[in-house]
């Protein structure tokens, strides 16, 4: 979202004896380091990581951004955790940083007034920018709606059990009326819940009509490529805020069925669906909802004409994105200045 001709964007700096790759816990939180190289930036745009340090250690790098005059923009994306099974802290760690950024930034209007009403501070609403660099893929035509659910490493805010054992019962409903429709629950190799993942496989097994994957984590390409062979994607969070899965799906005109939780439904309100874990009707409905438009079905040419046009859409969103980016940098640094 950062526009290059306007903005040096460093790299986030590795931690010691990271993996490469690895990020966190950040560095830039780090009074040591906001000190070392506080000569080469002009301000810090915080998005993610705030689980790495307590509320005090928070304080002591917002007051060294202070004393060295370092703005400090925040991106609300997280309300609540999806890493972490209680929010306490995670609540305490927003308290300090939204209470003490200079700019705050949210992705949709419902955020943007939960920040006002729990923290009193208002924040700039900018839609998530596109997710895709490349040319998107539009599915393989077959004969059979594909659901598909992807509980990846089964992270504490995803319902793998409860959301596997949802779709068993709606697609065997579904079936039993003569529907075409088949469910994929994908997992990868490594889970952080092992028991969970055996309870998933067990739920799907001698069961037609829903097949359990395990594979290695994808890639960038081959997410894209997954979750354009379906005709619905079925999101299994039990709390959360936001969700990148459905900027990702509304780039590739895949329809997005959800769980009632944060403001996911707010992103793209016209491809959201919502069911209830534990309740198979509800993920019934929400799967005929979102099949309905025809340029739901991959590899047919109304889902290529479909992402066409809304990666069109979504390439004139994103000038208006930087540009709204660069105002507000700006916006902080001004003020910094004056004070």
């Amino acid at each position: 979202m950062t526009d290059p001709a306007r903005v040096a964007l460093l790299a986030d700096p590795p931690p010691p004896g990271a993996e490469p790759g690895q990020w966190w816990p950040p560095q830039v939180l780090l009074p040591s380091w906001l000190e070392a190289h506080a000569a080469g930036i002009d301000l810090v745009h915080l998005h993610f990581g705030l689980e790495s340090y307590s509320p005090e250690e928070l304080s002591a790098a917002v007051a060294t951004m202070r004393l060295l005059g370092l703005p400090l923009v925040y991106t609300v994306h997280d309300l609540e955790n999806p890493q972490l099974e209680t929010q306490e802290a995670h609540r305490a760690a927003l308290d300090v940083v939204i209470g003490a950024a200079d700019e705050l930034i949210s992705l949709t209007p419902t955020v943007d007034a939960e920040v006002r009403r729990v923290f009193h501070r208002a924040t700039t609403v900018l839609p998530h920018p596109t997710l895709l660099a490349e040319e998107a893929p539009t599915g393989t035509a077959r004969r059979v709606t594909r659901i598909g659910v992807h509980l990846r490493d089964l992270r504490p805010n995803i319902d793998g059990v409860g959301t596997t054992a949802t779709l068993v019962r709606a697609i065997a409903d579904l079936r039993a009326q003569g529907a075409h429709v088949e469910g994929v629950v994908r997992m990868n190799e490594k889970v952080r819940d092992a028991d969970a993942a055996a309870s998933i496989e067990l739920l799907v097994a001698d069961t037609e009509g829903v097949a359990v994957e395990r594979g290695p984590r994808l890639g960038d390409a081959e997410l894209s490529a997954w979750l354009a062979d379906l005709d619905a994607c079925l999101l299994p969070y039990r709390h959360g805020t936001q969700s990148g899965w459905a900027e990702l799906c509304y780039d590739l005109a895949v329809p997005v069925v959800g769980t009632r939780v944060g403001h996911m439904a707010a992103q793209h309100p016209e491809d959201y669906h919502a069911f209830a874990v534990g309740d198979p009707l509800s993920l019934e409905r929400a799967i005929i909802d979102a099949i309905a438009p025809a340029w739901s079905t991959p590899g047919s040419p109304r889902r290529a004409a479909e992402v066409a046009r809304r990666r069109d859409e979504r390439r004139e969103e994103l000038d208006a994105v930087r540009d709204a980016h660069v105002a507000l940098y700006r916006r902080a640094l001004a003020a910094k200045d004056a004070a």
